[in-house]
């Protein structure tokens, strides 16, 4: 670098370089939503990770949780952890299921569907917070753009 751009102030944020490459830009926009975002749910006691799985409860009543681990794209060790957390913290309940006593039911509780419907209320002003930057039609696009490139290949 040379010392003109040093002079100038330049090396304090990211080089054009940088700016231009997709996981640069990925990386950081995911750290400002995390930290939005973690900000908002602290209150709540949860977490992304956490207000995801009680997002697919809250939607599907209950679930297995293979079938949880499943919509949720983790290993079910990583379920497993996820879920005694939950249960822990009075959000969800576990029982044989009525189907197949072989697998565990998971249900939200009347805790847990308070806790979820508060901290969705906070993570949805943290992405708004987010988003703020843009147009809504902007944010829209955005989102589809996402949905676009995380969907498998074979869709």
């Amino acid at each position: 670098m040379s010392s003109g751009a040093r002079d100038r102030g330049d090396e304090d944020g990211p080089s054009p370089e940088l700016t231009s490459r997709l996981g640069y830009l990925f990386k950081h926009a995911r750290l400002r939503l995390s930290e939005l975002t973690g900000a908002a749910l602290e209150p709540y006691g949860v977490d992304g990770r956490d207000l995801a799985v009680l997002t697919v409860l809250a939607a599907n009543e209950q679930a297995s949780q293979l079938q949880l681990a499943r919509r949720l794209g983790v290993d079910r060790t990583t379920m497993v952890a996820l879920l005694d957390g939950l249960q822990r913290r009075g959000l969800v309940t576990r029982r044989a299921h009525s189907e197949d006593r072989r697998r565990n039911a998971v249900e939200l509780t009347a805790t847990g569907r308070e806790v979820f419907e508060r901290a969705t209320e906070a993570g949805d002003e943290a992405e708004r917070r987010f988003l703020a930057p843009l147009t809504q039609r902007d944010a829209e696009q955005l989102r589809q753009a996402l949905r676009l490139l995380i969907r498998p290949e074979h869709e």
